[in-house]
């Protein structure tokens, strides 16, 4: 286990006072990607926007780093250093010449390998637990320096609301949001690895001129007037075409979430999960009643955005 003991469904206590972050979700509202750099990353012009679907992350006391996790595919989380959540752990008491004796317990709701972010979520939400629990009062810029480290989609998980991240997307700009969103997640039986839509794409796009990515103007406004109906016509997601290749069944979903009255469905992030963007609450419990009835999915959930990031409870 390299170091970390894990176990299934154990409580997030095991003596000793505890920390509890809870940490969102996140949806790419556009994700736009360039070609492959010489270290194997892709440049980005990614906007996230958090949503109300969230893991918490426990941390206690403890004589060594474990982990344990409930919710969900918890038994697809691993409980090893692999973990985001272990990192966190590892890195931070690091910087400050500790050790990382810590128990960490993850109760997930967001899917799992589902391109909303979940293990991102975890690592962001660690970090934030165990520095209160260490009482180390890490300045903000710091934390944001390891996110960066443990990976892209950190920074965001610890930031929340909505966020154009560029580089491999761990370089944040806040962004103003004008309106409360809501939206359907359809939860796919299964995963998809990360790396292998960004392999897919760079297939697909083999011997083309892939544009620098860049955010959208239109899709920014959207976002800063609250006009859900602009941002409906904005949405984009250059990793849906490689999704689909890899799990051409996404395409039913899709298809089942707009005839159910959707204004818009994509796949978020590197997927499987399928997200659709509805005019208000009611919509979007008739929505997510009609994907679960198609049978293209294994459940759906409703949520709003923006939402905060990892947050003390």
């Amino acid at each position: 286990m390299n170091g970390v003991d894990g176990s299934r469904g154990a409580k997030g206590s095991r003596g000793g006072k505890g920390v509890t972050v809870r940490v969102p979700a996140k949806v790419n509202v556009q994700l736009a990607v360039g070609a492959a750099r010489p270290d194997g990353f892709h440049d980005l012009a990614n906007v996230f926007l958090a949503v109300s679907l969230y893991d918490e992350v426990t941390a206690v006391p403890a004589d060594r780093l474990t982990i344990t996790c409930e919710g969900p595919d918890a038994d697809k989380v691993p409980l090893d250093r692999t973990n985001l959540a272990a990192r966190a752990a590892e890195l931070l008491a690091a910087r400050h010449g500790l050790s990382p004796d810590v128990h960490l317990h993850i109760a997930k709701a967001i899917p799992v390998a589902g391109g909303m972010a979940g293990g991102s979520a975890d690592g962001a939400g660690a970090l934030l637990a165990c520095d209160a629990l260490w009482g180390l009062d890490t300045p903000r810029d710091v934390l944001l320096e390891i996110c960066a480290e443990l990976g892209s989609d950190v920074p965001f998980s610890l930031v929340g609301g909505a966020a154009l991240g560029t580089g491999r997307g761990e370089r944040l700009t806040e962004l103003p949001v004008g309106g409360a969103f809501h939206w359907v997640f359809a939860v796919a039986d299964g995963g998809l690895s990360t790396p292998a839509v960004y392999g897919e794409f760079d297939r697909l796009t083999a011997g083309t001129e892939v544009p620098e990515p860049a955010a959208s103007p239109v899709l920014l406004e959207a976002l800063r007037t609250g006009d859900t109906t602009a941002l409906a016509g904005a949405l984009a997601n250059d990793l849906q075409a490689p999704a689909l290749s890899l799990r051409p069944s996404l395409a039913a979903t899709l298809t089942a979430g707009t005839e159910a009255g959707a204004l818009a469905a994509l796949v978020s992030g590197s997927g499987p999960t399928t997200a659709f963007l509805v005019k208000d609450a009611e919509a979007a419990e008739a929505v997510a009643a009609a994907l679960v009835a198609s049978g293209t999915c294994r459940a759906a959930h409703v949520a709003t955005s923006p939402a905060a990031g990892a947050t003390l409870l």
